[in-house]
């Protein structure tokens, strides 16, 4: 490596100059100066910046596309990638985990609230006869962007005390998981383009695609919630974990 291609750490140690260009540019990232979908500076430019060789700010660039700092487009350069949020299929999960998980500050924010009598859909989705329901929805935020869209119906028959609570500063799923003990859940995936109201909520295109996950959940025999969690498809996976089946 020739002298050019290095730079002088405070300590005196040598720092190559292909990690102070990663360094440099994963600080930005992480720190939040530069935000997902934002444009890094073409190869050309960062070897003039660096006074380095191509090879070098190609090696920086590519670590950071491994790491999945950044995403690296032909033809139209490298970019910040939107963050990934992970959330695992069988299990009860808290959105605000997944938001902070990202290093992001989590804020829930409650749409709308309206206690009723079920209707022939409210039955459908909670497996009622009958009986009087509450239905809410409410938008999660990471940082400033809509992190997922909740519609949610709770069962007053089996949590009657979810009729005084406004659900204003706490969502409505740790709340349930707080009080309620579950003894069973189903959930369902599936993918949807995102309508006008919903791509609206969620500050997206109409059409863009969605990812759907409802979950039902039952205490002992008697039907406790059915939620809906509609996320940007772009942001989001699902993972499952499982071994072979002993049977």
């Amino acid at each position: 490596m020739s002298m050019a291609e290095t730079a002088e750490m405070e300590d005196g140690e040598t720092l190559s100059l292909h990690q102070r260009i990663l360094s440099d540019i994963r600080e930005k990232i992480l720190s939040g100066a530069w935000a997902p979908g934002h444009r890094i500076p073409f190869e050309h430019e960062l070897t003039a910046q660096y006074d380095c060789s191509r090879m070098t700010v190609n090696k920086a660039l590519s670590q950071l596309a491994k790491a999945g700092l950044i995403e690296r487009r032909r033809r139209s350069g490298s970019f910040v990638r939107q963050p990934q949020s992970q959330a695992a299929v069988l299990e009860l999960h808290d959105i605000r985990i997944e938001v902070e998980a990202l290093g992001l500050p989590y804020r829930y924010e409650r749409l709308e609230r309206m206690k009723r009598r079920g209707n022939a859909e409210d039955r459908s989705l909670l497996g009622l006869s009958a009986g009087p329901v509450l239905w809410l929805e409410g938008l999660h935020f990471a940082g400033e962007r809509p992190f997922a869209l909740e519609q949610r119906l709770i069962n007053l028959s089996a949590v009657g005390e979810a009729s005084e609570e406004e659900f204003l500063d706490i969502a409505p799923g740790p709340w349930l998981i707080g009080r309620v003990p579950w003894s069973e859940a189903e959930h369902r995936i599936r993918a949807m383009a995102a309508d006008e109201t919903i791509a609206d909520t969620l500050d997206i295109d109409p059409g863009a695609p969605c990812l759907v996950v409802e979950r039902r959940t039952w205490s002992a025999e008697h039907p406790v919630t059915h939620v809906r969690f509609i996320y940007p498809a772009e942001s989001h996976t699902l993972v499952a974990r499982f071994t072979p089946s002993q049977g």
